[in-house]
């Protein structure tokens, strides 16, 4: 959500800042709204007093037994106008929060032009691709001939963009929530949160999920929302709340299934893990405040490519352009897991810092030496389930068609080095 006073005082900065997106100008649309719904308030606020001067002389006259007939005519008349000023009042503010709620947050400065991922600044790259003397395979033919990934019974009991996960690939996607859940607990200070995975629209709406992307999520029949994202719970908890400044930062994760329509992504990643409408999810969220924010969204995105390194898998780091930079974000880092069967590189991790974005939406401030401010949110992937499976059999694999389990993972295996 956007500061309407920023908009006042800066409507050609704030239709500077749209363009970037190659978002509508609407500063003028905006404030056209917002002057209308001005007058009316203050039209309201005048047939309010208005009307309590007259009901006070009511009030003396009848003390006074004397007639008030004609004042108490007067009151009903105010009464109408006051119903239909309050009533178009009403109307003009849904209007204004209705468009201020469907336009993306302003971009940090530092991010750079461009209108899709090929734009996109490179910024690292981590580790060495392994070698093989052999063909590497995709996930999906590994998976299918050690007999433990099953699209064909997912399908048939759910549909396309399912997998049924068996024997030593089940145990090695917990393995990685486990090792993710303890690395970033006990060595990045993030607090292991269960969080419910229903929400209702307030906590969707407050993380800016909504109205913008009801498609893409999944309700259910009693009004609530299946979670798309860890973050969406965990931020959310932080909605109304006014946090003490030496508590902050606040940093939570945690482990969730996670639920996405998918939409508009067909004929995409049509076999295998890579996009699937129910995956799992280790969330990281830290709460700032505006001081804090830019650390804190470094911290966080070290926290995903530590788990990468101690994967041992090749990685690069991305800052994202205007045009790819998603809704609520002001700046986001992409990382990027190298799949050597698909011989590409593949998102596996999102790390953004939305700023007050999401604050202003949830109400969510800390009380400061100079008052009361809207805290910063962030949130990232640390990292998304199915995808680290993905990358670990793509990298690990044999020429037998095993996969070596990667040392890190092995306590959290029983000691398994091998999945055959």
């Amino acid at each position: 959500m956007h500061d309407i006073r920023f908009i006042r005082e800066n409507p050609q900065e704030f239709d500077r800042q749209l363009a970037r997106r190659g978002h509508e100008l609407v500063a003028d649309k905006i404030l056209a709204l917002d002057s209308t719904w001005r007058k009316l308030t203050s039209q309201t606020q005048e047939l309010q007093a208005k009307r309590k001067a007259i009901s006070k002389e009511i009030g003396l006259c009848k003390r006074n037994k004397e007639p008030s007939e004609h004042l108490e005519g007067e009151v009903a008349d105010l009464k109408k106008e006051l119903e239909i000023c309050e009533e178009k009042s009403k109307q003009e503010a849904a209007k204004l929060q209705d468009i201020l709620a469907r336009i993306p947050n302003l971009l940090a400065e530092e991010v750079p032009a461009g209108k899709s991922e090929a734009d996109n600044q490179f910024v690292h790259e981590w580790g060495t691709k392994p070698e093989f003397s052999f063909k590497p395979e995709q996930h999906f033919d590994l998976g299918e001939k050690l007999g433990q990934m099953d699209f064909q019974t997912a399908a048939k009991i759910s549909g396309a963009r399912f997998v049924v996960l068996k024997g030593g690939l089940a145990r090695l996607e917990r393995a990685l929530g486990q090792f993710m859940l303890d690395l970033h607990t006990q060595e990045f200070g993030f607090e292991e949160t269960n969080v419910p995975i229903l929400v209702n629209e307030s906590a969707m709406y407050g993380t800016d999920k909504l109205p913008k992307f009801s498609e893409e999520s999944f309700q259910t029949t009693d009004g609530r929302w299946l979670i798309p994202t860890g973050e969406v719970p965990l931020t959310a908890t932080q909605a109304g709340e006014v946090i003490a400044e030496d508590k902050l930062p606040l940093r939570m994760t945690g482990l969730t299934p996670c639920f996405r329509s998918e939409a508009g992504a067909a004929g995409k990643d049509v076999r295998g893990m890579i996009r699937q409408h129910q995956f799992s999810k280790c969330e990281l969220v830290a709460i700032t405040t505006p001081e804090q924010s830019e650390a804190e969204h470094e911290r966080l995105t070290r926290a995903a490519e530590t788990v990468l390194e101690r994967l041992e898998l090749p990685y690069r780091r991305l800052l994202l352009c205007e045009g790819d930079t998603g809704f609520g974000a002001a700046k986001t880092w992409d990382l990027e897991v190298w799949l050597p069967g698909a011989e590409a590189w593949r998102e596996i991790s999102s790390c953004s810092n939305t700023r007050d974005f999401q604050a202003r939406r949830m109400n969510a401030r800390y009380r400061s030496q100079d008052g009361l401010k809207f805290v910063h949110t962030l949130n990232g992937s640390g990292l998304a389930l199915g995808r680290a499976l993905v990358a670990v059999m793509e990298n690990y694999q044999t020429e037998e068609g095993h996969i070596r389990v990667p040392k890190v993972l092995q306590p959290y295996m029983g000691g398994m080095e091998i999945i055959s």
